[in-house]
């Protein structure tokens, strides 16, 4: 019996092998068993995917920040050990000094407006980074609003609550007896307040009793119950998490305080005055239920989101103000604790790692139950899914970028109106570890050869760590490839010649000159469907025999394409080969391909067709119809 079945699409991207089994579903007829190093289009085609622009060489391991100062000037900020650097359309711009460590950037969080950018880590000074001019930048320490002595930041009492403190006096220099062991060395130099009057530790005695500066006129010298210190030092920890919400700043959690939220008074972003409680005045409350919720990360969407260690929350109000503001639990799904990927804004959903790491979750809001519901993204693609380090939306091509923690580039492309959710993974030489989209460019940070690279992915390549290079008259000798010293590189010459060679002294040497090169690292694409299943009684069902006769590509814009049917991979020409070279290289080609197969086969893990390349040249498959004999 001959059987023709057409996959008129890859929407449901690569799937997982626990699949093989559920040829009943949608998601089987447009999936794939294996697909790397392409890019699915929103509307089904698989394509090679771009390849990646050397733009600089790192300082070292770290994180990527896009930082957009208006629509017309956009930067991207690499944060490494102790240092963060600027670039501007690949170039780099400006430099400057910072705080964090190699191993404190993973937990680092941010968030920007206008001109700044403020950067948290629970264990150093929150950072405020602000762009002064094109080429100059500055880094400072928050500084919170203060006015006649009094500095309006956080506050909390740590010790229980029916501890007292007792001052000496009202004013000057006054010591502080507390009831029970309250201060420790590193109280020196920060603020207390005693009924709402302030001071300033200058010195420790004992546990029990330290001297202080008074900023304010004290009430009395009577003992009190009624008494705070800042809620944010570095004895206490600082912000885990921060965000701008309806003119607001939102700090999510601390290191000693990570159940708690703290919002800013009303287009006042550094004054955290609770004041009487008037509707522009600064919020504070902590999140309490039945289960642990560290605050992870706070995110401005269509409510303010706040995603902990245990569940996922919404805070409503509107606008929010300490009189209706309202938080109310909506999934317990979980984010991670041991590093921070950033929630995503994508079409109105928010897209954010769960605390396994296993799932890629969809933060949506449902009119119908007025209330939030977290969808798996990643349930049919499990296997993809390794510990993901960092995350970011290409809105442009539609493209989900997730950075995994053993190095491999997880792209799923996204149209929720089509219903599209399709997975691909990316390899390359050497390791993902950082991805940021600037402006419609996607970068990527990536470890090669003992340093880390900064990339960006480039339409018009199809080589990694790629440069390339013109000349106006032929030569054979090309250099500016230190990044690539030692390492074999492939050239694409004139847009055809593939030749290899060896970098030395940021140098290689062509067999035959050329005007123009494109010299990087191969990558090889790979195409593999899943096995085919024929039901409604009318063919191959488990352990059936069957052979493809033939298959038909429809292609678009393709320079070439390697089939396996079987018999190992062969190359469909699509123009004829010189002795060395192209003429002027392959032309695009679209339409149909056909090539034919013979052999029969039982293995129903062992796919009809497969295609895989690392010829860099572009590729495109918009449909495959296969046509096959299965025995009866």
């Amino acid at each position: 019996m001959t059987i023709t079945l057409t996959k008129t699409n890859f929407t449901a991207g690569e799937l997982s092998l626990d699949m093989l089994g559920r040829g009943d579903l949608t998601a089987y007829a447009n999936g794939a068993k294996r697909l790397r190093n392409v890019f699915i289009a929103p509307v089904g085609g698989v394509s090679r995917r771009a390849g990646l622009r050397h733009v600089d060489r790192a300082r070292g391991p770290g994180r990527l920040i896009a930082f957009e100062f208006n629509t017309e000037q956009t930067y991207l900020l690499v944060v490494t050990g102790g240092y963060v650097d600027v670039y501007a359309d690949g170039a780099k711009v400006a430099g400057f000094a910072a705080p964090w460590t190699t191993a404190q950037i993973s937990q680092l969080r941010w968030s920007q407006t206008a001109d700044t950018l403020l950067v948290v880590h629970p264990d150093v000074a929150p950072r405020r980074i602000t762009r002064t001019s094109h080429i100059s930048w500055t880094i400072a320490e928050w500084s919170f609003y203060a006015k006649d002595g009094v500095v309006y930041q956080p506050t909390h009492k740590f010790a229980a609550d029916q501890v007292t403190l007792q001052p000496s006096g009202t004013s000057g220099t006054v010591t502080l007896t507390a009831s029970a062991a309250v201060f420790q060395a590193g109280h020196v130099g920060l603020r207390f307040r005693l009924q709402q009057k302030e001071v300033v530790i200058t010195a420790v005695a004992s546990a029990t009793q330290v001297t202080a500066s008074v900023q304010q006129t004290l009430v009395d010298t009577n003992a009190t119950t009624d008494w705070e210190e800042q809620a944010l030092s570095s004895l206490r920890g600082w912000p885990v998490s921060v965000c701008f919400h309806q003119d607001r700043l939102v700090i999510g959690g601390s290191r000693d305080l990570p159940n708690r939220l703290w919002l800013s008074k009303s287009s006042d972003l550094f004054n955290f005055d609770l004041g009487e409680g008037l509707d522009d005045e600064a919020i504070e409350f902590a999140l309490l239920s039945d289960q642990v919720n560290a605050i992870r990360a706070v995110f401005s969407g269509r409510h303010l989101q706040v995603f902990t260690s245990g569940a996922e929350w919404m805070v409503s109000g509107d606008p929010l103000t300490p009189g209706n503001i309202q938080l109310t639990r909506q999934t317990r799904v979980g984010s991670p604790v041991d590093r921070q990927v950033p929630p995503r804004d994508v079409d109105g959903a928010t897209l954010y790692v769960s605390r396994g790491g296993t799932d890629l979750r969809e933060f949506l809001y449902a009119d119908v139950e007025q209330a939030y519901q977290s969808t798996d993204l990643a349930m049919l693609a499990k296997h993809l899914m390794v510990a993901p380090v960092d995350q970011d939306y290409d809105s442009g091509r539609r493209l989900f970028h997730v950075v995994m923690g053993d190095g491999t580039l997880g792209t799923v492309t996204i149209y929720r109106t089509e219903k599209v959710t399709a997975w691909t993974l990316h390899g390359t030489e050497g390791a993902f570890r950082s991805v940021a989209t600037v402006e419609g460019e996607v970068y990527v940070l990536v470890e090669r050869g003992g340093g880390t690279m900064v990339e960006r992915f480039d339409d018009t390549l199809s080589l990694d760590a790629a440069m390339t290079g013109e000349a106006a008259t032929p030569k054979s000798t090309w250099s500016g490839l230190g990044h690539l010293e030692g390492r074999t590189v492939r050239i694409l010459a004139d847009g055809g010649a593939l030749e290899q060679a060896v970098v030395t002294n940021g140098v290689v040497t062509l067999r035959d000159p050329a005007r123009s090169v494109q010299v990087g690292l191969a990558y090889t694409h790979e195409v593999e469907p899943l096995p085919p299943v024929v039901q409604a009684g009318s063919g191959a069902g488990p352990g059936a025999t069957m052979r493809l006769v033939r298959a038909h590509f429809r292609l678009l814009d393709t320079k070439a394409l390697h089939i396996d049917t079987g018999k190992g991979l062969a190359a469909i020409a699509f123009r004829r080969f010189g002795r060395h070279q192209f003429d002027a290289g392959p032309p695009p080609f679209s339409g149909d391909v056909q090539i034919r197969a013979i052999g029969w086969r039982r293995d129903a893990f062992q796919p009809l067709w497969r295609i895989a390349q690392d010829v860099p040249l572009p590729c495109t498959i918009l449909a495959v119809a296969t046509e096959m004999k299965v025995a009866e």
